[in-house]
């Protein structure tokens, strides 16, 4: 790139005695001189660098800042309504962008400028690329999962903001509160929000807030900024701590179109300090009017039971004004249990009478039964016994014969000739003598 040769100085010097003054610059002038020297010496110019503070007004025209990818230089830079029209992407803080334009001197506070014609993408700029790394790497982790979010207290007593004592931010949540929930307390834990010393001092608030325990919840926040001034809340260390702290987490970082890593690890983001302030206490009013429905709802209830128990008393009242009516349906009710007690008794004799005859019956049948029974079983054994009787086999003209030892004589093997023998018939005995033994053949 060409660069012009620089303006010729003009520099008053001291009245000399016999020299000519040279003339005196004014300042509108000298401003207009620089900026036509500017631009007649550079014309037409590409840069490349990383948006920063990128805005866009309601009149259309979009101001930034383009910065050196490592910081050590900054443009100011301008694309008014026409040029904007024409972008075919949204830009955005962080992002790698060639510019093609030229170069103004604003000469309203004497600052260079770039006034970009048109608007390229490089690629992601170098923060933008470690942002996008980290929030991958973190996501994967689980650490931006719902179903860690915690819900908000409804009603909480004492909020912690976890910010700079001299940020904007702080007022705006104070001012918030005591607007709409003066009766909430504010804890302040102090904390550098910007810069390298930021990390770690947010690391340490946080831990600060939830060893003392004394909030119910945080308030993590502070105003709005380019990337670079809200980096300190991409850190992973602090979006560490905002993801384990023990009480809930409200991130209010930037404006609405602001977004870091600490909210998406927070229990809510909030657009706003304000905003943040807002979800965390309900209004005053709000809970005023519920207290007021809630004691209603009570004293109601409470006429309801009162009205219960009057009538009870009552009731109690007449019974016990008249007590010669409870005397009489006792009685009443004594004379209708002693009934029912002659009667039940009367039942239960009759039906033992009853059951008494039955068995008497049954003890007759069962007896005549018997006997008759046992008759019959005598009749038979009385004809087993007679059939046995050897009187009855004598009769029939049957004979045994015993020798005179008493045996009796089954063969004639037993007899011999000349034996005495003695023949029992059925009406007596006869002695005879074996005159001759025949055994059958």
């Amino acid at each position: 790139m060409n660069r012009a040769a620089p303006p010729e100085r003009r520099v008053s010097e001291a009245p000399q005695y016999g020299r000519a003054l040279p003339p005196v610059w004014e300042v509108a002038t000298l401003v207009q001189a620089i900026g036509e020297h500017l631009q007649a010496g550079f014309g037409a110019v590409q840069v490349r660098g990383e948006l920063s503070g990128f805005t866009r007004a309601a009149s259309g025209h979009c101001y930034f800042t383009l910065k050196a990818p490592d910081g050590s230089a900054a443009l100011r830079g301008a694309m008014f309504r026409r040029a904007a029209a024409l972008l075919d992407f949204p830009p955005a803080d962080g992002m790698a962008v060639e510019i093609r334009g030229r170069l103004a001197l604003y000469e309203p506070r004497g600052e260079l400028q770039l006034v970009a014609e048109g608007m390229r993408r490089a690629g992601a700029g170098t923060l933008m690329e470690q942002f996008l790394r980290l929030k991958a790497r973190l996501e994967a982790e689980g650490l931006f999962d719902a179903a860690r979010k915690r819900p908000l207290p409804a009603y909480p007593r004492r909020i912690g903001v976890v910010t700079s004592r001299a940020a904007a931010a702080l007022r705006d949540v104070a001012s918030a509160l005591a607007r709409r929930a003066p009766q909430v307390e504010l804890i302040v834990y102090p904390a550098a929000v910007q810069g390298a010393e930021a990390p770690a001092a947010l690391v340490a608030a946080i831990a600060t807030a939830n060893r003392r325990a004394e909030v119910d919840l945080l308030i993590v926040c502070r105003g709005g900024g380019s990337l670079e001034d809200l980096w300190a809340f991409n850190d992973e260390q602090v979006v560490r701590a905002v993801a384990r702290s023990g009480l809930p987490v409200i991130c209010g970082v930037g404006h609405e179109t602001d977004v870091t890593l600490a909210d998406f690890a927070a229990d809510l983001r909030a657009p706003t300090p304000t905003a943040a302030a807002e979800l965390a206490a309900p209004r005053r009013d709000v809970c005023l009017a519920a207290l007021a429905q809630q004691a209603e709802a009570m004293r109601q209830r409470l006429r309801r039971r009162l009205d219960r128990e009057a009538q009870r008393l009552d009731h109690v009242q007449l019974r016990l004004a008249r007590p010669a009516d409870a005397l009489q349906r006792q009685r009443q009710r004594l004379l209708l249990l002693a009934q029912r007690l002659e009667q039940a008794q009367l039942r239960g004799l009759r039906e033992r009478q009853e059951r008494l005859q039955r068995l008497a019956l049954r003890l007759r049948g069962a007896g005549l039964a018997q006997r008759s029974r046992q008759a019959q079983q005598l009749a038979l054994l009385s004809a087993r016994l007679q059939a046995l009787d050897p009187q009855q086999v004598l009769a029939r003209g049957y004979a045994w014969l015993n020798d005179e030892a008493g045996r009796t004589l089954s063969s004639v093997q037993q007899a011999v000739p000349g034996m005495s023998l003695q023949a029992r018939l059925h009406d007596g005995a006869l002695n005879v003598t074996v005159q001759g033994v025949q055994p059958d053949r």
